[in-house]
């Protein structure tokens, strides 16, 4: 259980439906797919959105990290750099077609995997190899060594654990009990290796030694990091904007990959479904026993793939797809803003769970971002 940080004044704008609220920001992992994570910061920014605590798991510790280590004016530009470095730059511009563009995805994955992505991870020794009988013992493929050198690069680590502006806790999974691991800016001194834990997902990238604890990406248990803020209960009004990067529903799969994908998605998104399952059960009680106490307002967006998507999304760094993504989450954002706007009244709920759907989102103009390669 963390402790509560004292009241921060509040920053942000009426007219997106948040009001007196504090404003919470829990992003999921998902590896390439944390593109949609920054086009939804960036449509909370331009709204004058400006959240007091960021939870993160995964690409959400990173993004989380990059935006609390950085003053306000910097943080879009800090983005920016990132997915310009991790964007995997080809000759060929994605094509139109759903099969052509399956195909151009599936080379992008692949050169990922073959070649890795520099400001990111790369190979390790003996990593694959080390199946072979007489070699060396190894528990990853990949080192992700490239993505201290940019955290380094990107995130201001003195700003971050100054805790003055914006409280951030990250998370990751005991590899040895499986237990969550909370790391937070309040109580915690976060540096690059707190990070690269959150991000180790088993076994592609190597578990983070510290204090004692070996430490992974909490993605196959705790893809949506929610605890954090409900535990202990909010004492004062919340606004928590939850960003999912795996969906539970899709079209019926009709391929041995959509069957993959979906696998995939069920595994990383269920745990969430069932945390906001117990908070309404949880509050339903609370609204019986103090009707008057601190209301939430839970707004939960999932990434929708898109019919191009393929099982190994997460390793696609092309820059069509991250455009792609990152207008995702732009658009989402803005109808997550507008059910926020509409709820703005209230119904008298201690809980009310808005949930974006995808599909019915409308198109937000000036999305994506310019993917130049970064100086």
């Amino acid at each position: 259980m963390l402790p509560s940080p004292s009241p921060r004044p509040n920053r942000n704008n009426l007219s997106t439906g948040v009001g007196r609220e504090r404003v919470t920001l829990v992003l999921g992992g998902g590896n390439a797919l944390g593109a949609y994570l920054a086009g939804a910061y960036e449509r909370l920014h331009e709204q004058g959105v400006r959240p007091e605590r960021i939870v993160g798991a995964s690409i959400g510790a990173v993004t989380g990290a990059i935006l609390v280590g950085n003053p306000p004016e910097r943080r879009l530009e800090r983005l920016q750099a990132f997915w310009a470095e991790a964007a995997q730059h080809t000759a060929r511009a994605a094509p139109a077609g759903l099969r052509d563009r399956q195909v151009y995805n599936g080379a992008h994955a692949a050169l990922a995997a073959a070649l890795g992505r520099p400001s990111i991870f790369g190979h390790r020794y003996p990593g694959l190899w080390s199946i072979v009988p007489g070699m060396p013992g190894d528990v990853a493929l990949y080192n992700h060594s490239p993505l201290r050198r940019t955290l380094e690069s990107l995130v201001d680590f003195d700003r971050l654990n100054r805790a003055d502006e914006v409280r951030f806790t990250l998370t990751a999974t005991d590899l040895e009990t499986g237990e969550d691991v909370y790391f937070d800016n309040t109580r915690h001194e976060i540096g690059p290796e707190h990070v690269l834990a959150s991000a180790a997902i088993a076994p592609l990238f190597p578990p983070v030694e510290i204090g004692g604890r070996l430490l992974c990406d909490p993605g196959y248990a705790n893809n949506l990091p929610l605890d954090p803020v409900f535990d202990p209960a909010p004492d004062r009004d919340l606004v928590c904007i939850a960003i999912d990067l795996f969906g539970l529903r899709s079209p019926r799969p009709a391929t041995l990959d959509a069957v993959l994908e979906r696998a995939q998605d069920i595994v990383f998104a269920s745990a969430g479904r069932r945390r906001v399952e117990g908070l309404r059960r949880e509050y339903a009680l609370r609204q019986e026993l103090q009707p008057d106490g601190p209301r939430v307002r839970l707004v939960h967006l999932a990434y929708q793939a898109a019919d191009h998507e393929l099982a190994a999304k997460t390793l696609d760094y092309s820059p069509s797809s991250i455009r792609d993504r990152w207008a995702a989450g732009r658009r989402d954002m803005a109808s997550g803003l507008a059910l926020l706007e509409g709820a703005a009244a209230g119904d008298g709920r201690r809980l009310e769970y808005l949930a974006v759907d995808p599909r019915g989102a409308g198109a937000v103009p000036g999305a994506g971002p310019v993917l130049d390669r970064a100086a």
